[in-house]
């Protein structure tokens, strides 16, 4: 599964965020879940986020939402933002080692 999700921060909590997602690799590095793969890119205005999210799991699970950093991080964004969280499905017309493939 392939996902991207955008959202826009209130000027005084970029910084949070960001503290936050860094938290988040940080545990990921220690845990090196299989089959996952993972990006959060910040945009030029500075304001707006978005992640990318690919996972093909055995059993269908999500390691990253079973992490606990990711539990901080997603605990409180809506107060984070300006502009709420936009999933959306991807589907993946080709790629360059984008994935780790």
């Amino acid at each position: 599964m392939k996902h991207m999700v955008r959202y826009t921060l209130k000027p005084d909590r970029v910084a949070e965020n960001e503290r936050l997602a860094t938290a988040v690799y940080d545990e990921l590095r220690e845990a090196r879940p299989p089959g996952l793969y993972y990006a959060t890119f910040r945009l030029a205005d500075g304001l707006t986020f978005m992640h990318i999210v690919s996972h093909d799991e055995p059993g269908g699970g999500n390691a990253l939402t079973a992490l606990p950093a990711f539990k901080a991080f997603t605990a409180e964004v809506k107060d984070r933002c300006a502009e709420g969280p936009v999933r959306v499905e991807l589907t993946e017309i080709g790629s360059y080692g984008f994935f780790g493939r």
